[in-house]
């Protein structure tokens, strides 16, 4: 079933928007380093200049694959980040996307928190 989830404080822990006190540019370097670390994962596009990291999640038998889009956003030369992170599935019978987010998050708050 196609479906989206994204990044909000609304959410629990594993499921809101990473936070930290480090400048977006090493931020954004730790979330390309974290996408090429995990199974199943392919880093599609990189934009450097916006920070944002566009990704494939190969799906499973009955979820197809996703979309994921890693934003990392904060002014320049300040050390403040926030990372947003949104999976978007178009095909297969059940949608992970709710996992896909939390697959990313979990890691990337242990590495830069």
């Amino acid at each position: 079933m196609p479906g989206s989830f994204r990044t909000d404080d609304a959410h629990g822990e594993d499921y809101a928007p990473v936070r930290a006190a480090i400048l977006k540019e090493y931020v954004f370097q730790e979330a390309k380093n974290l996408v090429d670390d995990l199974p199943g994962w392919r880093l599609i596009r990189a934009d450097e200049e916006a920070k944002v990291l566009v990704c494939e999640r190969k799906g499973g038998l009955l979820a197809g694959d996703s979309q994921i889009e890693i934003r990392c956003e904060g002014p320049e030369g300040l050390p403040s980040c926030t990372v947003e992170v949104e999976s978007t599935s178009t095909t297969g019978l059940r949608s992970r996307d709710r996992a896909n987010v939390a697959e990313f998050v979990r890691p990337f708050r242990r590495r830069i928190c």
